[in-house]
């Protein structure tokens, strides 16, 4: 058996904010979306590990081979918050490549993001972080 990866899920609040940060910001292409329901799918609160009753778009969005699933509820509503250390338990930010970080964290900005300024650093390569619209880490290194 071969393992393939298949995709990365992040959940947002505001799935206008997430589109226009992700695709018109970073250059993700909008793919395929699933609107579901515990109606029509039994068993998916559980699945999502959410309570019922559950309404949610999945919308898949494509960078070359990566591919990120955008969960937006209509119902529950979203709870908690991204982590804001990479010292944090689990998933901590999404890393990309830039030739010119402080121009592309500008755009980022321009898009919905947030600039980390404390976070610019150079660590033997120039780094800064800028958050998505509910706070997400994207990492931009040089390169």
């Amino acid at each position: 058996m071969t393992l393939r990866a298949s995709h990365l899920g992040i959940c947002v609040s505001d799935r206008d904010a997430a589109m226009r940060f992700w695709c018109d910001g970073l250059g993700f292409e909008v793919a395929e979306h699933y609107d579901l329901t515990d109606e029509v799918i039994p068993g998916l609160a559980e699945a999502l590990e959410v309570p019922a009753p559950v309404a949610v778009r999945s919308q898949m969005i494509r960078l070359g081979e990566l591919k990120i699933e955008v969960l937006s509820y209509d119902d529950p509503a979203v709870t908690g918050r991204p982590s804001t250390s990479r010292g944090a338990l689990g998933y901590t930010h999404l890393s990309f490549l830039h030739p010119s970080i402080d121009d592309f964290a500008d755009h980022l900005v321009a898009h919905g993001g947030t600039l980390l300024k404390e976070t610019r650093q150079n660590l033997g390569i120039e780094v800064v972080f800028v958050a998505d619209p509910d706070g997400t880490r994207i990492e931009l290194m040089q390169g």
